[in-house]
């Protein structure tokens, strides 16, 4: 079953911003150490965009720094990236992940496409 469901991605002209979900139940909420963003273009293998911790630690990928904005919101079972100043480049299929107990789940994804 799913317990990571990403919404928010879609067709934004180059420049423009779109914020990404990742929403999952209370429970599987919880429990979870880490959430992260991660990307996936063709022929790429999927990376790091921008993680943050049970304790609100935060990291992010070099290409990502300054332009994304990793926050969790633990009253809404929720946890976002923010993307603003988009590029073609940026254009791939953004997936959720969460470590819960030593264990990665992994959402289905939403795809994001940059036009120039």
């Amino acid at each position: 079953q799913v317990q990571l469901v990403e919404s928010g991605g879609g067709l934004v002209q180059a420049g423009g911003s779109l914020r990404l979900s990742c929403a999952a139940s209370g429970s599987f909420f919880a429990g979870v150490d880490v959430m992260s963003w991660h990307r996936q273009a063709p022929g790429k293998q999927r990376e790091l965009v921008a993680s943050v911790t049970r304790g609100g630690t935060t990291d992010y990928n070099d290409s990502e720094r300054g332009r994304c904005t990793i926050s969790r919101d633990n009253m809404r079972n929720t946890v976002y990236l923010q993307m603003n100043n988009l590029k073609p480049e940026d254009t791939d299929v953004y997936y959720c992940n969460a470590l819960r107990y030593d264990v990665n789940y992994w959402g289905r994804g939403t795809q994001v496409t940059v036009s120039s």
